[in-house]
């Protein structure tokens, strides 16, 4: 392969990558492309960065190249800057010591690139490129990639041992690539386990993002839950409650919504989502949205099974389309357009069974997914700064001081307003304000 058949990479990178090749090179040292760039290379997979590998030392690459920042030079890996491209350069290693089961204590530069792709993952990740495109695959990472197999380097049980993220990453790449797991493999990671409670739960939780995120998101989990990884993390999950039935439309959903069917699944309250999501460091702004989605569900199917009435089978026919229509505003009003918009999609995706409810109930429910796009339309105000009156103004018209009334009367004349019955006019929501206020 010469490097200017790279068929997945950006051109430009790859010339520039090149460069810093020859630049090593020209000088007397070795130096490879390795790693991801040249596994999704022969997989044809879009390649987004390219990392390189040298015989040279971190102060023999620095010495070299005018832009350079000495990203992990203790371990050998420096950024050199070329072309406007960011390229990880690291020295031929050996690692050792490995106390946190994720990082090495003892670091040794060496001579040989086949000693540094013995440090390697898997077999697929182990594979080097050189200038010209040949290639150095001492442990028959090509092979197992037409094989569509997940390897680990040499023994499974000790590449686990070094680092407890790996067994995580295996399951991701399996998934992502649609790979078998080598048997020896995904014996050590069961052996080895136990490691993953060392490993910080923002690695955890990028590692299943990345494996979510994939083409084929049902895999990894299948893989996850027969493994039990998920139950040796620091934060474990209570991943027998997952019913797989639920799963089956996961792979219409974008990624985060993907998560809320993953909670929903496991028949997670609200509460205990916001606590795991919390531990599992999501964003804030991705817990608030999965949270709020757990609520909208809750509250949805306990305001139908109200409407509909504790009435037996054939005895509630009439869907009450008003109730389900002001019982919808109001959770807009709480949570929101985006959240309501969220709940539709997963209503979309989850069968009808999942939720066990009552045939009666369900009509309900269903009723109000089939309406709720044109109810959310007709809310044009659904917050109360956006109500033609402010809190002075009542506070003012009706003479009293502000305290908890202003807020509910607020709350009530935005509801009002929200369901039509009212129009959003600063002087008829002055006479609504005082009608409520005399028939109190």
């Amino acid at each position: 392969m010469n490097t200017n058949t790279w068929q997945y990479a950006d051109q430009e990178m790859a010339l520039h990558g090149r460069e810093v090749i020859h630049t090593l090179t020209a000088a007397g040292h070795e130096a490879y492309w390795v790693g991801g760039c040249v596994r999704d290379e022969l997989l044809g997979r879009a390649i987004h960065d390219m990392d390189l590998t040298t015989s040279a030392e971190p102060e023999q690459v620095i010495a070299l190249f005018p832009h350079v920042i000495p990203t992990g030079i203790q371990h050998g890996t420096v950024t050199v800057m070329q072309g406007g491209h960011a390229f990880e350069v690291t020295t031929f290693r050996t690692e050792s010591g490995y106390a946190d089961h994720r990082r090495p204590t003892e670091v040794a530069f060496v001579k040989d690139i086949r000693e540094d792709l013995m440090r390697r993952d898997f077999t697929m990740n182990a594979i080097a490129m050189a200038e010209h495109g040949e290639r150095v695959d001492p442990f028959g990472g090509e092979a197992d990639l037409r094989a569509a197999l997940v390897r680990c380097v040499g023994r499974a049980e000790e590449r686990f041992e070094e680092d407890g993220l790996r067994m995580l990453r295996c399951i991701r790449f399996a998934s992502v690539f649609r790979f078998r797991v080598a048997y020896n493999t995904w014996k050590g990671m069961i052996r080895r386990r136990e490691g993953l409670r060392y490993i910080a739960m923002e690695r955890v939780r990028v590692e299943l993002e990345k494996m979510l995120s994939g083409p084929d998101p049902l895999r990894g989990l299948e893989m996850l839950s027969r493994s039990g990884l998920l139950g040796c993390t620091k934060i474990p999950v209570p991943w027998e409650q997952c019913e797989a039935g639920a799963l089956k439309g996961i792979v219409q959903l974008q990624e985060e919504l993907r998560w809320g069917l993953l909670l929903m699944s496991c028949r997670f309250t609200s509460e205990a989502a916001d606590e795991l999501l919390r531990a599992w460091t999501f964003s804030n702004a991705v817990r608030l949205r999965l949270v709020h989605l757990l609520e909208w569900e809750t509250e949805l199917i306990y305001s139908a099974g109200v409407i509909a009435g504790d009435s037996v089978p054939g005895e509630s026919d009439i869907v009450n389309d008003e109730a389900l229509c002001r019982s919808w505003i109001r959770l807009l009003i709480r949570l929101g357009k985006d959240t309501a918009s969220d709940w539709l999609e997963l209503y979309k995706t989850l069968p009808a069974s999942f939720r066990g409810l009552p045939p009666w109930v369900e009509k309900h429910v269903a009723k109000t997914a089939e309406l709720a796009s044109s109810w959310t339309k007709q809310a044009v105000v659904v917050r109360i700064k956006d109500l033609n009156i402010t809190g002075n103004e009542l506070v003012q018209t009706m003479n009293r001081p502000g305290g908890p009334w202003l807020g509910q009367m607020m709350e009530q004349l935005l509801q009002a307003v929200a369901c039509g019955d009212i129009p959003n006019e600063t002087e008829t929501l002055l006479q609504e304000a005082k009608r409520v206020m005399s028939s109190e």
